[in-house]
């Protein structure tokens, strides 16, 4: 599956690969470090979210040092998809705090997320659930789904993703044992991993394969086990 990627995103990416990196200030309430960027090539330049792998924060279950890298495989497989889900993101080594993730900015009202979202949105938000159950997301809060100003949906933060072993973590357990779309299946049923080969690990593409065929050939979302299946803070 080649990835599908609009007009305006390819600017975006080709901007985000060959642009300078100035951050402008870190974000507020972020577990590592975040920067606002502007990223600047003549007279083209984008707002963007920078994180350094220096200032990750280490984990007990994910390698240190590989969050950047599952931003970028969360966007080639939402690319991959079709879904738009994962704004325009790219890996650069040569950032000026070293290497790290560089997303394409989402201006949005902070007011709205998931939980003021829903349910008006529950289609869109549909399509994230899968995505999650695809990627493993641990960390779907609330605050990570955006509104922008054309009305689009996005889904940012997606450094917690692809682990092997099950990790979903999500707010969005609205649709438990309820059947996935027959088109979300039928996309999970040819998702393509090859772009992924450097970003995560095969262990990890080969629980990523399963998942997505457990999607497409079961058929409905799934139901939270625990109390440790709901991120913290929630929003």
């Amino acid at each position: 599956m080649s990835p599908r990627v609009a007009p305006d995103e390819a600017a975006a990416l080709s901007l985000l690969r060959r642009g300078t990196i100035e951050p402008r200030g870190l974000m507020p309430d972020c577990s590592n470090y975040t920067y606002l960027a502007e990223v600047c090539s003549g007279s083209e330049r984008t707002l963007a979210i920078y994180k350094p792998v220096g200032g990750e924060i280490p984990l007990g279950d994910f390698p240190s040092g590989t969050l950047g890298r599952r931003e970028v495989a969360a966007y080639l497989l939402d690319a991959a998809l079709g879904w738009r889900i994962v704004p325009p993101t790219v890996y650069r080594r040569d950032g000026p705090l070293g290497p790290g993730s560089v997303q394409q900015f989402i201006h949005s009202d902070l007011r709205q997320h998931y939980f003021t979202l829903m349910p008006a949105r529950a289609d869109d938000f549909r399509v994230m659930a899968a995505f999650d159950c695809i990627v493993n997301n641990a960390d779907r809060k609330s605050g990570h789904c955006l509104l922008d100003g054309r009305g689009h949906v996005w889904g940012v933060d997606n450094g917690l993703t692809f682990h092997p072993l099950p990790k979903l973590r999500t707010v969005i357990w609205e649709f438990a044992r309820e059947e996935i779309p027959g088109r979300l299946r039928d996309d999970a049923a040819r998702l393509a991993r090859e772009e992924m080969g450097a970003l995560i690990s095969p262990a990890e593409l080969r629980a990523l394969t399963a998942r997505a065929r457990r999607i497409s050939s079961e058929g409905r979302y799934p139901e939270p086990g625990s109390r440790w299946a709901y991120p913290w803070p929630l929003v």
